[in-house]
């Protein structure tokens, strides 16, 4: 097939977007801003907010609207407490309610360009995707089906000035049309009434020595005995732009990274993201994109890494740990209580095809011209909330090869599986996958998730593990109670069977130049992660963690029979780790952070950073500016 059906399919969908009415626009926040994601599921889990975390990044728009969500709550708390003690709240509540008038103030001009005030509450309503964007409005979701007890506990002071500190970061702005220097957050930026641009450096600089008993001394380590020294530095610089003009948006961010020693191999078991790795300790990225958005949509057409799944300790539907790639996205939430968000990516194979490559001869002499084979994926998922606050997701994929781009993967709302087996009957069918996911805020002050994605499932043989290939996660997340303020508990455990995220072709495996797109222990593992997170003043925390980590034989590259596989039959790595993690977001994109590990890594070498296995104890600290 041609790119003629592909170019047919994608300008329907454009001309349909533009005949759409239009409010606002979409801006990913990365995932790696770590803070504001946090405080945004804590405010879900103490019922301020209601969020659906099962897709990530979020929208700077969304953000906005969840901050004046939680602010609308506040407000609305504040003056029942007083119509109940007599006393007035403003203390506590009205330096939010201070920040929520300036945030009015400053959009209130986008929202004269996007036609909000000759909108009808019904249409306010759509317009946040389902979600009422005024605080105002943000009031009444805040206060619906909540019993009176719930809505008497206002923000606690912590929070409040955390909201007020995210309020000034996501704020759009004066539109005055004059570039203007912020320190919070560190950025340029220019807004008139159609077009804002927003620029700002990425830096950052981590400095660390690692000290044990290490199973192989690293070239630049001071062996002493059985004991080792090993110095480590990583930095990065860049930039990144985003802006929009009426309802289009676009960002672009170029990251140089250096590792010494590198920690993001694919091989490696770690969350650490990696790259194009050269010189075995550099590599860089390029994300960006534009997209188009409406009142109960968006499209985009970008490079990024989704985020699919709920956990605080890596995903295993998409972890975002592999590069970014290209890919074109649709999201659509046309009522409150269903949304869905459909993508369909070009990746990179790293398997060469070899009718494609050929012999190139010059003046520098004769070399080989080598062309990968072409891999892509498409993936659904859908969200339905059949009562405030539980969310449950379904979805599945597909990743294929040959043919070239065909109209059956094209289709948003197809269950891949089934369309698999009419395109390739009787012949090596491509990989599909499916998942679930399931997260409940409805108890308050508790966050309870589990996730199911499954590889390859036989009804058959259901009811033998060893038969079927699936990966599944579950944990809780608890706290911050009136006894105990600012304090969170969180365990969360993944249990992954042999094969999961594997296939026998190897330009179509769950991969994206050559690193997993699921899990980050791949499969034949499993983890437990505990935490206690204590965020004592606004946008700090401290977290003390433990998690312990194995990994059974590599079936994959062993070979043999595909069924029937014994689990963990036994651990070929492990790794057990205590730590402590400290983090100040000084302003806004500028964090400083500390950590503190203790480890004890055994098993395979070549499956993690061999300055960091045997018993070591790891200090480390740095500055990081934008993310």
């Amino acid at each position: 097939m041609n790119y003629s059906t592909y170019i047919i399919t994608l300008s329907t969908l454009l001309i349909l977007c533009w005949s759409a009415p239009s409010k606002a626009q979409m801006i990913p926040e990365p995932v790696g801003d770590e803070a504001v994601y946090l405080f945004l599921d804590e405010l879900a889990a103490d019922g301020v907010i209601t969020l659906n975390g099962v897709v990530k990044p979020y929208s700077r728009l969304m953000i906005r609207q969840k901050l004046e969500e939680a602010a609308g709550w506040n407000a609305l708390a504040g003056k029942e407490e007083e119509a109940v003690t007599g006393r007035s709240g403003q203390g506590m509540a009205g330096k939010v309610e201070a920040a929520t008038r300036r945030s009015d103030r400053e959009i209130s001009g986008e929202r004269e360009t996007l036609g909000w005030n000759d909108m009808t509450a019904a249409d306010k309503n759509e317009a946040a995707g389902g979600e009422v964007a005024e605080v105002t409005g943000a009031v009444a979701a805040g206060s619906r089906q909540q019993e009176p007890a719930e809505r008497n506990a206002p923000l606690t002071r912590r929070q409040q000035k955390e909201l007020e500190f995210w309020f000034s970061i996501y704020s759009p702005g004066e539109a005055d049309g004059k570039l203007k220097l912020l320190l919070n957050p560190a950025t340029a930026y220019y807004r008139d009434s159609l077009f804002s641009v927003t620029v700002s450096p990425i830096l950052g600089l981590t400095a660390g020595v690692t000290y044990g008993t290490t199973s192989i001394i690293p070239d630049g380590g001071a062996p002493d005995g059985d004991r080792s020294r090993q110095s480590s530095i990583s930095w990065k610089n860049g930039a990144k732009v985003y802006g929009n003009y009426k309802n289009w948006a676009f960002f672009a961010a170029l990251q140089d990274n250096h590792q010494d020693p590198i920690l993001g191999s694919p091989e490696y078991l770690t969350r650490e993201r990696g790259g194009h790795i050269k010189n075995g300790t550099d590599f860089s990225e390029m994300t960006g994109g534009i997209s188009y958005m409406w009142k109960w949509g968006d499209i985009a057409f970008l490079k990024d890494s989704p985020v699919w799944g709920s956990g605080y300790a890596g995903t295993n539907i998409l972890s975002g740990r592999a590069p970014s790639f290209m890919h074109i996205r649709l999201h659509l939430k046309p009522v409150s209580w269903g949304e869905m968000t459909w993508i369909h990516g070009w990746q990179t194979s790293m398997v060469v095809d070899s009718t494609r490559s050929y012999w190139v001869t010059n003046a520098y002499g004769t070399v080989y011209r080598e062309h990968y084979r072409r891999k892509y994926f498409a993936a659904n998922i859908f969200t339905f909330t059949p009562v405030e606050r539980l969310h449950v997701s379904a979805g599945n994929s597909v990743i294929w090869s040959d043919p070239r781009i065909t109209p059956y993967y094209l289709m948003p709302i197809f269950f891949y599986k089934s369309v698999d087996h009419g395109v390739n009957s009787g012949i090596s069918n491509s990989n599909a996958q499916m998942f679930l996911d399931v997260s409940s805020h409805n108890i308050r002050h508790l966050h309870l998730y589990g996730t199911l994605f499954i590889d390859e499932l036989s009804t058959a043989r259901f009811t033998t593990s060893d038969y079927n290939f699936f990966s599944w996660k579950g944990g809780f997340r608890t706290g911050n109670f009136s006894f105990l303020p600012n304090l969170w508990l969180t365990t969360e455990c993944t249990f992954t069977y042999p094969l999961t995220f594997q296939h026998n072709v190897p330009v179509i495996t769950f991969e994206n130049q050559g690193y997993n797109m699921g899990h980050w222990l791949r499969d034949n593992s499993r983890s437990w992660y505990f935490a206690l997170d204590w965020r004592p003043v606004r946008a700090a925390g401290v977290q003390l963690w433990h998690e312990r980590s194995e990994r059974g034989p590599d079936y994959q590259s062993i070979g043999g029979s595909r069924i029937g596989l014994p689990y963990m039959e036994t651990i070929e790595w492990s790794n057990i780790a205590t730590g402590v993690d400290i983090s100040y977001l000084i302003t806004g994109g500028v964090q400083a952070r500390a950590s503190f590990a203790l480890r004890n890594v055994t098993g395979t070498e070549e499956w993690y950073p061999s300055y960091l296995s045997g018993k070591t104890t790891t200090l480390s600290g740095g500055v990081v500016w934008g993310f």
